[in-house]
C-alpha cells in the first residue's frame, strides 16, 4: 500500500529496482554490492535500510537532517540511548 509521504509524494516502492533508481549513482553501486552479498536472513534488512536512505535522499530537508544526525544536533533521542535505558543488550 502506497500512501503519500510527508511532502505529498508517493514513497519509494520497497523493491530492489525502485530503491536503486531513487539513489544517487554513487550510492546505487554500494546498494547493489550489499544486496548481492546478502543472504536469506539479511536481505530484507538490507533492502529496508537502503529504502530509508532512498526516502531521505528524496526529502528536500534530507541533507540538513543527515548533517544534524551526524553532528549529534538532531532533535530526539538516539536509538542507542533508548536501548540502554531499556536495558537492551
Amino acid at each position: 500500500m502506497n500512501t503519500p509521504s510527508v511532502h505529498g509524494r508517493q514513497p519509494v516502492a520497497r523493491t530492489q529496482d525502485a530503491v536503486a533508481a531513487a539513489l544517487p549513482p554513487a550510492q546505487r553501486m554500494e546498494f547493489h554490492r550489499e544486496m548481492g552479498g546478502a543472504g536469506d536472513g539479511t536481505i530484507g534488512g538490507v533492502l529496508r535500510r537502503w529504502w530509508l536512505r532512498a526516502e531521505l535522499y528524496r526529502d528536500p530537508e534530507g541533507d540538513r537532517i543527515h548533517a544534524a544526525v551526524r553532528a549529534g544536533t538532531a532533535p530526539g533521542t538516539p536509538a542507542a540511548t533508548v536501548l540502554r535505558r531499556l536495558g537492551a543488550p
